[in-house]
């Protein structure tokens, strides 16, 4: 007898595909759970940069040590830039609105492009941004850093934000807008995360841009915030190649993160498989079915065929008859009288 076997689990067969067992597509992630998670991941970053303040004079001594190698190396550019705003107002003041608000509009809005457009890099590059921020932070509690702009004057150096503070909303304490620099810790210049978020930023514009000109945006941008950041007095150029060097660090460790956080999902949403039957009771669903009739036994024109021997060619009694069996039949003779009765 031809019998059709009945699966065992339906969804297995869904479940693996030419040998390799398939995962769901990823969820596209919440605009408000990620707000939130942004929104505490930088109320963290704020509280880490407050704790942090270390003592002044250590802050001091690292920020003329930066100083002086960039004098042997030659790399001081601090000093021709930060001149060159003092004097021309034209260039101080746009680069202390540059500096005051470019890192907390460009940021954010490179997010959400990537959230919105490219969701798919959305995860990676924002996990890339947090890592590198928390680098950030290691850094600001290793070595405090006093910037230039905050040196004794023999060093050279003006506060462009304190001297054209009139045309902004910022005081005489970096970028924070007046009566809150109390909130905000001037001594964390290393490394420089206006750079560091700058090249993040570069980064992705450069890659996935479509347009050429935002490509080419993406390049200037850091470059520009590097000069802004020297020219205005609150970096050294040492601070801003440790910005580009902790997102390169942020950079790596994302792959090692994201994967960290795929095995933590994947065994979180695993579930154990409860049978369809408890263990000390044998299954009633049969592994296989009985083929279908032939397509003729219903068919009322061919001559209806005997069924089965039922009982093996045993006699029974008529008593003990299957229910609707015929009796024997008046007419048959004495050799078929051991012969079972034919089916209705």
């Amino acid at each position: 007898m031809e019998t059709a076997r009945m699966p065992y689990r339906a969804s297995a067969s869904a479940a693996r595909a030419g040998g390799r067992t398939t995962h769901p597509p990823r969820p596209r992630p919440r605009w408000w759970t990620e707000l939130a998670l942004l929104v505490v991941v930088y109320a963290a970053y704020s509280a880490g940069r407050l704790l942090a303040r270390g003592d002044v004079s250590t802050a001091v001594d690292h920020g003329l040590a930066i100083l002086r190698v960039e004098k042997a190396l030659f790399l001081n550019a601090e000093h021709p830039l930060n001149r060159l705003f003092t004097s021309t107002p034209a260039i101080g003041i746009p680069a202390d609105f540059l500096y005051a608000s470019l890192h907390y509009l460009v940021t954010p809005a490179v997010l959400v492009w990537l959230f919105r457009r490219r969701p798919a890099r959305y995860r990676a590059a924002r996990t890339w941004l947090m890592l590198s921020t928390l680098l950030g932070l290691v850094g600001f509690t290793l070595l405090p850093t006093c910037p230039p702009r905050l040196l004794d004057a023999g060093h050279g150096f003006v506060d462009t934000m304190a001297q054209y503070s009139s045309y902004g909303w910022w005081g005489t304490e970096a970028s924070a807008p007046r009566g809150l620099g109390g909130m905000t810790n001037q001594y964390a210049a290393m490394p420089s995360l206006h750079v560091g978020w700058a090249v993040w930023c570069g980064v992705l514009l450069w890659k996935h841009a479509r347009t050429p000109l935002v490509r080419w945006l993406g390049v200037a941008y850091p470059l520009v915030i590097t000069v802004v950041v020297m020219g205005t007095a609150n970096h050294y150029f040492l601070d801003a190649v440790a910005g580009a060097a902790v997102m390169g660090a942020g950079a790596l460790l994302t792959g090692p993160a994201t994967r960290a956080l795929e095995r933590v999902r994947a065994m979180g949403a695993r579930r154990p498989v409860v049978p369809a039957e408890s263990a000390d009771e044998p299954s009633r669903t049969p592994l296989t079915a009985p083929a279908a009739p032939p397509a003729h036994a219903a068919d009322p024109a061919r001559p209806a065929r005997s069924a089965p021997i039922v009982s093996g060619g045993c006699e029974t009694s008529a008593g003990e008859r299957f229910p609707g069996q015929r009796t024997r039949s008046s007419t048959s003779t004495s050799s078929a009288d051991d012969t079972p009765a034919t089916a209705r």
